[in-house]
C-alpha cells in the first residue's frame, strides 16, 4: 500500500527528527567503562573505593581522597568524556589547595552501573551529596566543583542543596547554547537540556569560574553568560591560552592558588 505524500512526508520527517534526537542525545556522553582508563592512579593518589546507591537503585563507583586536616571536602563532577581516572591532575591540585575530594563516576562511566541521562546525573549527584552528609560533613563544608558537563550537574545540585561554595570550569549557560556552536542548524532544536542559566539565580553560595580564552568547544562567551546570570559573590578567572581540556595545565600554579584563596574565603 502506498502512503499518501501528505502523510508520508510528516511521518518521514518525524522519524528523521527522532533518529537525530537519539543520536544527538547519545553524543552528549562519551563514557569509558572499566578497565579503560588509568586505574593505576588509585594507588598513586591514595584513593579509597566508595560505593553509592542512588534513589533509583543504580550502583555508582567513586573515589575518596583525603587531604590531611582539611576542613573542606570537594564533591567533583567531571565532564562528559572518559571517567574519573582521567582527572588525576585535578585531584592533586584540589587536595594540595586544602580540600578532600569525593569524585564519582556517573552512571555508565567507569565502574558505575546504568546508562547516562540528564535526570540520571542529577540523581547521581544527590547520592554523592547524601553520602557526604551521612559521613558527617556539614553543608557548610561541602564545595561543589563541576567541569564542563559537570558544571550543569553542580549548578543543579547547588540550586536545591546548601553548600559552602561552587567552582565551575568551562561552564555553559545551556545545552542548547553549546549545541548551537557544534551543530548550528539542528543543534538548538535537539538540545533543550542542562539549562544552568535558569537555575543559577537560586544559588546562595560564593562562585568561582575558570574558563580558557581558547576554548572552542564551550566558548568563553557561554561561561560569561552564565556568570552574568549568577548572584554575588562571584569571581571569574579567564585563563589565557587555555583550551577546553588543558585548563589546569595551562593555568599552572595559579590554579591551585586561586582554589586556595577561594577555600580560605568560604571557610566558616
Amino acid at each position: 500500500m502506498q502512503i499518501p505524500w501528505y502523510i508520508g512526508w510528516p511521518v518521514t520527517a518525524a522519524l528523521g527528527f527522532g533518529v537525530l534526537y537519539v543520536a544527538a542525545s547519545r553524543a552528549a556522553y562519551y563514557p569509558l567503562k572499566y578497565p579503560s582508563g588509568f586505574w593505576e592512579l588509585q594507588g598513586v593518589l591514595g584513593a579509597e573505593d566508595v560505593s553509592l546507591l542512588t534513589q533509583d537503585n543504580v550502583r555508582l563507583h567513586a573515589w575518596w581522597i583525603a587531604a590531611p586536616q582539611a576542613p573542606l571536602v570537594t564533591l567533583y563532577f567531571h565532564g562528559n568524556g572518559g571517567n574519573l581516572t582521567h582527572r588525576g591532575l585535578q585531584i592533586r591540585e584540589i587536595t594540595a589547595a586544602g580540600s578532600s575530594v569525593l569524585m564519582l563516576d556517573y552512571r555508565g562511566y567507569g565502574k558505575s552501573e546504568g546508562s547516562p541521562s540528564e535526570k540520571g546525573l542529577y540523581a547521581d549527584a544527590d547520592a554523592a551529596y547524601r553520602y557526604l552528609r551521612d559521613r558527617g560533613y556539614r553543608a557548610g563544608q561541602i564545595v561543589l566543583h563541576g567541569e564542563s558537563l559537570g558544571t550543569a550537574v553542580a549548578v543543579d545540585l547547588a540550586s536545591r542543596s546548601e553548600c559552602a561554595g561552587v567552582v565551575l570550569e568551562a561552564a555553559f549557560n545551556s545545552g542548547r547554547a553549546v549545541a548551537n556552536t557544534v551543530l548550528p542548524v539542528v543543534g538548538p532544536l535537539l538540545f533543550r537540556s542542562f539549562n544552568s542559566e535558569s537555575k543559577i539565580a537560586k544559588l546562595r553560595s560564593p562562585l568561582l569560574f575558570f574558563h580558557g580564552d581558547r576554548d572552542h568547544l564551550i566558548p568563553l562567551k557561554l561561561g560569561r553568560t552564565l556568570f552574568n546570570a549568577a548572584p554575588q559573590p562571584k569571581f571569574f578567572w579567564e585563563v589565557r591560552g587555555a583550551g577546553h581540556n588543558d585548563l589546569v595545565e595551562i593555568a599552572g600554579p595559579s590554579y591551585r592558588q586561586r582554589l586556595r584563596e577561594f577555600y580560605e574565603r568560604i571557610i566558616f
